[in-house]
């Protein structure tokens, strides 16, 4: 496979934090609006797109649908990280201006899946 070692890296952090849904599920259950039904399930689905995804980013007859499946997953998860901003208890005790900074992050990552879609 002759693919850019920096995608190889975003394999790597979505593996690592699909897995740590796994281990740590009380964090992201914590992130997740109550307007949402099912947070356990919500938890383990988006754990497991993160591995399942992170691992067909790697292979390059699947990287380019992958991308788009890290764009969808980023999209999806946005109201986690803006009710971390907007919720104390969700917010882990860190300061506004780290959790603001976190939402143009979404696009940020979004702006880097989006280089493997083609």
């Amino acid at each position: 496979m002759n693919l850019p070692w920096h995608l190889y890296l975003m394999a790597l952090l979505y593996i690592l934090a699909g897995f740590n849904h796994f281990r740590n599920p009380k964090m992201y259950i914590k992130i997740i609006p109550s307007y949402f039904s099912n947070p356990k399930l919500l938890n383990i689905l988006s754990g497991a797109a993160e591995i399942i995804l992170g691992i067909l980013l790697m292979l390059s007859f699947t990287t380019h649908f992958a991308a788009w499946g890290i764009i969808a997953l980023l999209i999806a998860v946005f109201p986690a990280n803006l009710f971390m901003y907007q919720d104390k208890k969700a917010s882990f005790g860190l300061p506004k201006w780290v959790l603001l900074l976190r939402l143009p992050l979404q696009l940020l990552l979004i702006v880097w899946a989006y280089q493997y879609t083609f």
